[in-house]
C-alpha cells in the first residue's frame, strides 16, 4: 500500500488543530512536515507553537521544519517554501489549512474582520499553491488539499454570515480551477471538509451552543486526508470530498472512535446536509 514515507508535506495552519492532526498522521509515515503557522509563543487561549507541534512530529517518527509565517506575508511564505526546498529537496504535498473565521451578518462584519478572511482563506491558499507549484510539478505523485467545504451556491449557506461563507468557497473555487488547469502536469488538487464540527480551538473561541461532546475529533480529517494524499495524483483531483465517505471508500464505517464522546448527537458541519 503507498504511504509517505520520505514525503515532504508542507501545511499551513499546522501547529494545533485539524493541520497538526494531518502532520502527527503522515509523521507516522516518516514523513518530512513543514509546520508553516505563526504561533512562536504560548497563546493563553490557543494550546501549541510551531515549535512545540515540531517535537510532536519528531517524536512520531516524522522530521519537522518549523517555519513561522503568517500566511498574509507573501515574502514570509515564499521564504518558507524556498527553506523546505533545501532542507528536504522538494514539496510533495501541501495542505492548505490555514483559516479564519466569522459567523457574523453582513451588518456585524467589520471591514477589518472581512479583510482578514479574505486574506487568510483565498489570497493566502492562492499564493501558497502559486509558490509550491513549481516544486509541486517536479514531484511524484503531488498533491494540493485545501481545507474548503463543496461548492454549493444554495442562499441558506450564505444568508447568516454571508463573507465568511464567500471566503471558504474562494478556497473551493481554486480547487475548482486549479484542478483542471494543473492536470496534464500531475499534480492533484481536491477539498476536504468534515461531515460534523470537528473539536478545535477555533470552534471554542468562535464559540456559540455548540459543545465539545457533540464534535468529532480532528483525526477523523486526518484519516481521510491521508487516504486523499497517498491516492494517484493523476486520477485523483478535482474532487470535493467528505470526511466519512472518504472513509466509507476505504471500508471504514464504524467512527465511534472519532467521537469526543461516543454515543453523543453529532452536529454536522456548515456546508453540509
Amino acid at each position: 500500500m503507498p504511504d509517505l514515507s520520505g514525503k515532504t508535506l508542507f501545511i499551513t495552519g499546522a501547529s494545533r488543530g485539524i493541520g497538526k492532526s494531518i502532520a502527527m498522521r503522515a509523521a507516522g509515515d516518516g514523513a518530512n512536515i513543514v509546520v508553516a503557522a505563526k504561533t512562536t509563543e504560548p497563546h493563553p487561549r490557543l494550546p501549541g507553537t510551531i515549535y512545540t507541534a515540531a517535537d510532536e512530529i519528531e517524536a512520531a517518527g516524522g522530521r519537522a521544519l518549523p517555519m513561522t509565517v503568517d500566511v498574509r506575508d507573501l515574502d514570509a511564505m515564499i521564504t518558507a517554501v524556498e527553506k523546505a526546498k533545501t532542507a528536504f529537496g522538494g514539496i510533495d504535498i501541501l495542505v492548505n489549512n490555514a483559516s479564519a473565521i466569522s459567523l457574523t451578518g453582513t451588518l456585524e462584519t467589520p471591514m477589518k474582520r472581512f479583510d482578514l478572511m479574505f486574506s487568510v482563506n483565498v489570497r493566502a491558499t492562492f499564493a501558497c499553491s502559486q509558490a509550491c507549484l513549481p516544486h509541486l510539478k517536479c514531484a511524484q505523485n503531488p498533491h494540493i488539499l485545501n481545507l474548503a467545504p463543496p461548492l454549493d451556491m444554495r442562499a441558506r449557506w450564505f444568508k447568516d454570515h454571508c463573507a465568511y461563507t464567500m471566503s471558504k468557497y474562494g478556497m473551493s473555487m481554486c480547487v475548482l480551477g486549479m484542478a483542471e488547469e494543473f492536470k496534464q502536469d500531475g499534480v492533484a488538487v481536491n477539498a476536504l471538509w468534515p461531515r460534523t464540527v470537528i473539536n478545535t480551538a477555533a470552534v471554542a473561541m468562535v464559540g456559540g451552543p455548540i459543545k465539545p461532546a457533540n464534535c468529532r475529533t480532528p483525526e477523523i480529517v486526518a484519516e481521510a486526508a491521508y487516504v486523499i494524499l497517498t491516492r494517484d495524483a493523476k486520477t485523483c483531483t478535482g474532487n470535493f470530498f467528505i470526511d466519512d465517505e472518504v472513509l466509507a471508500e476505504e471500508g471504514i464505517r464504524d467512527l465511534e472512535r472519532y467521537a469526543v464522546t461516543p454515543g453523543a448527537a453529532l452536529v454536522s458541519d456548515l456546508f453540509v446536509e
